[in-house]
């Protein structure tokens, strides 16, 4: 038996779903994917902190990524080594994640390589249950391009976080913790999309990925729409410990964005409690972190997941946000803004994630060049 056929260490435990080795995935799809996000952001709107780790079963590859926005400078550190055998080792270069205590409790640190460099030792704790987001499917031109699982959950973080010389120590109350996992098909970058990718483009995307941490709350809204508003994603939910979970109906949203440009500065998410009554969410954006910017998502142009950079590949840099004509493709891709939100006289903080692209009739933006007045 050749060595990379044997079993591993996962295969000790009953959790296999078809009759294959927990080393392989039950998809010859290229694309296949499971990777994880945290975002954790103070409620003053000082630093926000993007992190996360993926594996890429069928290219052989993991990888993992933290960015950290202070002020106008994104710190950003990277790496990708070879997908071994033991999934459960979730670690990648200065990058780890521990799972504690499944579902409740995650170890998340990143190693520095001076005074100055970013790194932390945090303790994610979830104050809410996970819950699944709704189950995701793209396609183009009859293709099959994305099918994803996911759940998202709400928590506490503490810990130690350190850049630029300074240790900060993360405490009850003033930081909030969201993550998102999720597993499936989704395109990573050399994919040949041939006539479906050619004559299947869309002429305009608009996503919004909305998890708010309240006291004694969560809520989640997902809107996924075409060119014409057509909606092919929806969510509105919320949660509370001990209750059964509620939706709240088909949300709405009025964005007040930044003009010329499509940066939001304020948001109302409209939404109906089950008795029918009307509630608002409102948004106010903290600070933003473009995720084609340091954190490997399309279109970023010096790294994206998934890519094969050799074994024990790491980076380390920052990049100034200050001038947003220095960085002409995070506008093309979806950015995550760090948010206080009110609801019901109370008040919480989570991630207002956005993106609009192209065409999108209830915005009133006519194409790709088109933003706010």
């Amino acid at each position: 038996m050749a060595e990379d056929d044997r079993p591993v260490p996962l295969d000790e435990y009953p959790v296999h779903q078809v009759p294959l080795s927990m080393k392989h995935v039950a998809t010859g799809d290229r694309n296949a994917y499971d990777r994880c996000i945290f975002h954790i952001l103070d409620h003053a709107g000082r630093r926000l902190l993007i992190l996360g780790l993926g594996v890429y079963p069928n290219a052989g590859v993991i990888d993992a990524y933290a960015t950290l926005r202070i002020g106008d400078t994104l710190h950003a550190v990277r790496a990708s080594n070879a997908l071994g055998d033991d999934r459960t080792d979730l670690r990648v270069g200065p990058l780890s994640i521990t799972v504690e205590e499944p579902l409740k409790r995650l170890r998340l640190r990143c190693a520095g390589d001076g005074p100055d460099s970013l790194s932390y030792d945090l303790t994610w704790t979830a104050d809410f249950p996970a819950v699944w987001e709704p189950h995701h499917v793209q396609r183009r031109g009859g293709r099959l391009t994305l099918e994803g699982r996911r759940f998202v959950q709400a928590g506490s973080v503490t810990g130690v976080l350190r850049a630029d010389g300074t240790e900060t120590r993360l405490t009850p109350g003033e930081w909030t913790g969201t993550r998102d996992r999720s597993w499936g098909v989704r395109p990573i970058p050399g994919e040949d999309a041939g006539r479906a990718g050619d004559e299947g483009r869309p002429e305009g995307f608009h996503w919004l990925w909305v998890p708010v941490r309240f006291e004694d709350r969560f809520v989640m809204v997902i809107v996924q729409e075409d060119a014409d508003g057509h909606r092919s994603l929806n969510e509105a939910l919320l949660v509370r410990p001990g209750h059964r979970d509620r939706q709240l109906g088909w949300p709405h949203t009025d964005i007040t964005y930044r003009s010329g440009t499509r940066h939001p500065e304020q948001a109302v998410l409209h939404l109906t409690g089950p008795d029918r009554r009307p509630l608002e969410m409102k948004a106010e954006i903290l600070l933003s972190s473009p995720l084609a910017i340091g954190a490997g998502y399309p279109p970023a142009d010096d790294w994206q997941h998934g890519t094969w950079r050799g074994r024990d590949w790491t980076d380390r840099r920052s990049y100034d946000l200050s001038d947003p004509a220095a960085h002409p493709l995070a506008g093309y891709g979806v950015t995550d803004h760090a948010a206080r939100f009110t609801l019901d006289g109370r008040t919480g903080y989570g991630i207002f994630e956005h993106g609009s692209f192209g065409r999108h009739d209830p915005s009133g933006f006519t194409g790709f060049d088109s933003t706010a007045p």
